[in-house]
């Protein structure tokens, strides 16, 4: 694929994959946990989902690396060392994804947020002047709206459940509000891919992801939090909450432990 050169895809594929695989791995905890039977089986498929994209986005970032350093490196870069053996700091994904779980209320808000904004960036995505990068929008977007209808849904119920489901809720959108601007942040990399006609400046997906939003909280009985509140950004950078660092510690280390091990 010659539709862009490597220096400057990389970073932006590198992004994108980690949004899914640590939202991924996020959702794996809850794998045999869940409220009921259904829905432990529900958020374990869509675990699964992130997973799959980012693997798909990991593999094309390191085909574009192996090819920028030409094809005599003792250890090309492959999928799984991009995954299991860089820092924290190395990672790009928003800081929203690398949360803790908290209960289902906080679970299920923190998935909504991000698929709303996942499902937009798709969309535009899909007319990217990159053939390969359409191609992996087109198929995960028909996953993604799945998981936008399943979580709007449980925002809606738990929203208007019970007493106690509510309060719920509303905690979970005041830990988790603060977090979302950075989704529309465009970083330099971000930047530069919109100009070429790569992806969209996440900046101009801002309007669109409010109205959604909106529309489900406020069938949710959720007061929308004052959109100039305080944002924290930093995780697309490589600046990360503690919690990264956990996560990491559990993912990688077989990697780690064992190197170069196959099953």
């Amino acid at each position: 694929m010659k539709d862009q050169q490597p220096y400057e895809i990389v970073p932006l594929l590198l992004a994108y994959a980690d949004n899914a695989l640590i939202l991924g791995h996020r959702n794996s905890e809850w794998t045999g946990h869940g409220p009921v039977l259904e829905q432990d089986i529900a958020i374990t498929n869509i675990a699964l989902d992130l997973i799959g994209q980012a693997r798909l986005l990991y593999q094309y970032a390191a085909e574009q690396m192996n090819g920028s350093h030409g094809t005599d490196q003792a250890m090309p870069v492959t999928e799984d060392s991009l995954a299991y053996l860089r820092d924290a700091w190395d990672f790009k994904n928003c800081l929203l994804v690398e949360q803790d779980n908290g209960d289902w209320a906080k679970t299920i808000l923190r998935q909504f947020f991000f698929s709303c904004f996942q499902g937009l960036l798709y969309e535009k995505l899909i007319q990217s002047k990159d053939s390969r990068l359409a191609a992996i929008a087109e198929k995960s977007l028909k996953e993604c709206k799945y998981h936008i209808r399943w979580s709007s849904e449980w925002v809606i119920r738990l929203g208007c459940g019970t007493e106690e489901s509510l309060r719920r809720m509303k905690n979970a959108l005041d830990a988790l509000w603060k977090f979302t601007g950075e989704l529309f942040v465009p970083t330099d990399y971000e930047r530069s891919a919109a100009l070429a006609g790569i992806a969209p400046d996440p900046a101009s997906l801002y309007d669109s992801w409010m109205i959604r939003t909106k529309h489900v909280l406020d069938e949710a009985m959720l007061i929308m939090p004052d959109k100039n509140a305080h944002t924290l950004t930093g995780g697309k950078k490589g600046v990360h909450t503690e919690h990264l660092g956990f996560i990491l510690t559990e993912m990688q280390f077989l990697q780690r432990a064992y190197p170069g091990c196959e099953w």
